[in-house]
């Protein structure tokens, strides 16, 4: 029976890519911190962090579900749970579900307006497996719906809208978009067959490769407004200077086409800058930074 549940606990954990959670969960920590002027309670912390795993879960599985009959005709992804039948639609449904009665749940503790953007974000977190089948904006969509992590931890923490987790939002969202054409370049010529709307199926490879260096350079001007006004100091400038230095890296050294050393470099670009960014912003609250001081 133990075996049963730990292999069970694998599998949803593999379904998942839960270490994929490390992309979005170092934004939203720097957030809370932000917000919060250092630690929040236990209680307020430990709510943040089931709202983003719950959140992400259902958002992935469902991904998986809606994709389960064109995963089954990409070679690429035909061994994943669903096409492989490791896992069944109606367990995948049931997860869903659970994860999203339990993302509500947790915001319901937080505060009041963290309830009531729940459900409404929480659906529109499912919405982005569908945008591929209709337009090539769908990276920056996925990137919007990872980015609005910062967004809900400082509502979270205080209850209320702010612009300084905005920034933070429409960073994330251009620096996964970029990275998610770049991913998808691998499924360029399948994406067409299958008449798909990403970068790569509709540009070319070529071209969406120059799509994905504007949004990272976008992504790069953000941060240098970002820097200045919210007066975010020499942290934020070196957090800054090691993004460029890994935009650089990825669209002018970076060489190889092989599938695992892709996936490589991009876990661990997209775990590294979102480590830098939550280190900058509590590095910067130490020293006596302040949003609202700034916003």
């Amino acid at each position: 029976m133990s075996f049963n549940i730990f292999q069970k606990t694998k599998d949803y954990l593999q379904f998942v890519r839960f270490s994929h959670t490390l992309f979005a969960l170092p934004f939203a920590l720097g957030s809370m911190w932000v917000a919060a002027s250092g630690l929040p309670s236990l209680r307020v912390f430990l709510l943040i962090l089931g709202c983003m795993i719950t959140a992400r879960n259902s958002a992935m599985s469902f991904n998986r579900l809606a994709d389960a009959r064109l995963d089954a005709e990409n070679p690429r992804t035909a061994g994943r749970h669903l096409p492989a039948n490791r896992m069944s639609k109606k367990s995948v449904i049931a997860f869903i579900i659970a994860n999203g009665i339990l993302f509500v749940t947790f915001a319901y503790f937080l505060n009041r307006l963290a309830f009531i953007c729940a459900l409404p974000v929480w659906l529109l977190l499912l919405s982005y497996s569908y945008w591929k089948r209709f337009s090539f904006l769908c990276h920056w969509f996925l990137g919007f719906a990872i980015g609005l992590s910062p967004l809900g931890a400082w509502i979270a923490v205080r209850g209320e809208f702010a612009v300084f987790p905005v920034f933070l939002v429409f960073i994330l969202t251009l620096w996964m978009g970029g990275f998610d054409i770049i991913y998808a370049t691998q499924d360029e010529e399948i994406d067409r067959q299958m008449k798909l709307h990403s970068v790569p199926a509709r540009f070319g490879k070529r071209r969406a490769l120059q799509i994905a260096l504007a949004s990272h350079l976008l992504m790069l001007v953000l941060c240098v407004i970002f820097g200045f006004a919210g007066h975010l100091g020499f942290v934020w400038w070196i957090v800054s200077a090691l993004m460029a230095a890994a935009v650089f890296y990825i669209h002018f050294f970076r060489k190889s086409d092989d599938l695992d050393a892709m996936n490589r470099d991009f876990f661990l670009a997209n775990v590294g800058i979102s480590v830098l960014v939550m280190l900058g912003l509590v590095i910067w609250v130490l020293f006596g930074g302040s949003a609202d001081a700034v916003f």
